[in-house]
This record gives structure tokens, C-alpha cells and sequence, in this order.
């Protein structure tokens, strides 16, 4: 068995996988994402020696451009190109979601700021106002009433991208000064935790501490379903507790961090990713 590590920058995280790499015994290789040069007429036959290649790219762009490779090469990826485009994107997971009848926090879209700002009267303020890509809570905004609405919208207008321009528009859910992230591998959520913040943007990328969220059969099922509506694999769910609705799902990433989930939760979640990996590369080799 051999696998390869796709990657722009070891992290913490990548640490943890080369260390559980290293106490199994298997052959690994660590690639930098930005020393590649693809001949796309011509696949690249040292990537035909492994058994499956873990993304870990940090920018999500280059990862998923090389997941597109891959998989036209034939060699086996985790997560596979559609699920980490879909849970790159915040409107397909939305759409994967809603397909799926999974509760989600109501969410409207618009192309033009005036239609936009109708859409957030009719949700009611404060509303949600996100970029469809991007993580760690960048670039995000809570609009509390018309004006700063019309004042988000013109800079957005004005200054973004074409991205900028598609408005996804997400109704404020008052949660508890915390939302969970839980972690499903294959069909299990092995753990999840708790992040808390006085801020409404709970990330522990701005601040949020983490702590150990019980899996409850209602929070394995709901986890499981949503990994399940975007393709499933190695991913890592963000819950949002509502007081009338109960548990919703607002959304998923496909190359998750985990650094400050293993100290609360007592759960080796690097061991539990490379197991998945291998189990399935080896039923795949058998078939």
C-alpha cells in the first residue's frame, strides 16, 4: 500500500496524518501542489503507484484542478472532484441539501443588489450575507437593517469579483453563542464539538474555543444524511441549533481541519481518515 499526500503547506494537520503514516508503516509521499506540471495529453505515470491520493491542498482552486486530473487518470482521490466541488460551493450544497430533504437554514439568491435587498425584506433582518465559495468565515456579513444592506451591497458591487455578484442571501439563525462541527467518516460522524464565541461568526479560525459535542442517534442521522446528499467521504459537517426547528445543516467541507477537535472529543481523527482511505482502496483493489 502506498498513498501520496497532496498539499500546498504542511500544517499541524498534515503533521498528524505523516506521524499515523509513519506508526502503520505505509509508504507515503508528500506533494506540493505548487511544484506541478501537468501534460494533461499525457498522464503522469508515478501518480498509476499509488493505491489513492489524499487532498489536502489548502487552496481550494488548486485542489480540486488536480482532483479533476486524477480522477481522468484513473488514479483514486480523497474526496472524490464532484463532492469537493459541491461542498466547495455553497449554492450546490444548498441545492444537494434541499434534494435531499435535509433542514437548512432558508436561503434566497439574486444576481442584481435591488432584487437582493427584496429578498432580504421578505427573510427579515439581520439576514446572512455570503460569498457561494470560501472558508473559515471570511468575508461574511450580518445585515441588520436596510441601510447597511444597501451600503454591503454597493461596496459588493462595486469591489468584488463576478463572484461577488451572485448574492447568497441565508436567514440569521439566533443559535446559542455556538454552532457544532461535527466529523463523519464513511457512514459514522466518529465525533463533534462544540464552538463557542460572543461572536455570531463561530469558527475557531476567529476565536471560537472548541469543546466535545455528544454524538446523539439524531445528530449521527442528520450527519450522515447531509455527507450522503453531497457524495459522502471524509467531511466535516457545520450544525446550527434552532430553537423552533431544532438541528440544521448550513454547511460542509471537504478538506477539514481538525487540529483543535482531537483533544476534546478523546477521538484519533487522522487514524480514523486513513483507515477509511484504506479500506476503501483495498475493497477497490479486490473488485
Amino acid at each position: 500500500m502506498r498513498l501520496a499526500i497532496l498539499t500546498s503547506r504542511i500544517r499541524v494537520e498534515e503533521r498528524l496524518l505523516i506521524d499515523a503514516l509513519r506508526q502503520r508503516a505505509i509508504a507515503f509521499d508528500i506533494v506540493d501542489d505548487g511544484e506541478l506540471l501537468l501534460d494533461l495529453s499525457y498522464p503522469d505515470e508515478r501518480w498509476r503507484e499509488y493505491d489513492a491520493v489524499l487532498c489536502r491542498s489548502m487552496s481550494q482552486s488548486r485542489g480540486l484542478a488536480m482532483l479533476h486530473v486524477l480522477e481522468h487518470w484513473g488514479v483514486r482521490v480523497y474526496n472524490p472532484a464532484t463532492v469537493t466541488a459541491t461542498c466547495n460551493d455553497k449554492l450546490l450544497t444548498t441545492l444537494a441539501l434541499l434534494r435531499a430533504g435535509i433542514p437548512t437554514p432558508h436561503t434566497m439568491l439574486a444576481f442584481d443588489s435591488q432584487v437582493a435587498m427584496k429578498g432580504m425584506d421578505m427573510l427579515s433582518y439581520p439576514v446572512v450575507l455570503k460569498p457561494t465559495s470560501g472558508s473559515w468565515g471570511r468575508l461574511l456579513a450580518r445585515i441588520n437593517d436596510r441601510d447597511a444592506a444597501e451600503a454591503v451591497l454597493e461596496h459588493r458591487e462595486t469591489l468584488g469579483s463576478y463572484q461577488h455578484h451572485i448574492h447568497y442571501i441565508q436567514e440569521y439563525i439566533a443559535k446559542p453563542q455556538r454552532d457544532i462541527r461535527a466529523f463523519v467518516v464513511g457512514e459514522r460522524t466518529i465525533c463533534a464539538i462544540y464552538r463557542t464565541s460572543e461572536h455570531w461568526v463561530t469558527n475557531t479560525a476567529r476565536g471560537a474555543v472548541a469543546s466535545n459535542c455528544p454524538v446523539t442517534p439524531e445528530l449521527d442521522s442528520l450527519c450522515v444524511r447531509a455527507a450522503q446528499a453531497v457524495g459522502g467521504g471524509i467531511l466535516a459537517i457545520d450544525v446550527l441549533e434552532d430553537e423552533r426547528r431544532g438541528l440544521l445543516i448550513n454547511e460542509i467541507n471537504a478538506t477539514m481541519e481538525f487540529r483543535n477537535s482531537i483533544a476534546p472529543t478523546g477521538v484519533d481523527i487522522p487514524n480514523a481518515m486513513l483507515d477509511y482511505v484504506l479500506s476503501c482502496a483495498q475493497e477497490e483493489a479486490v473488485r
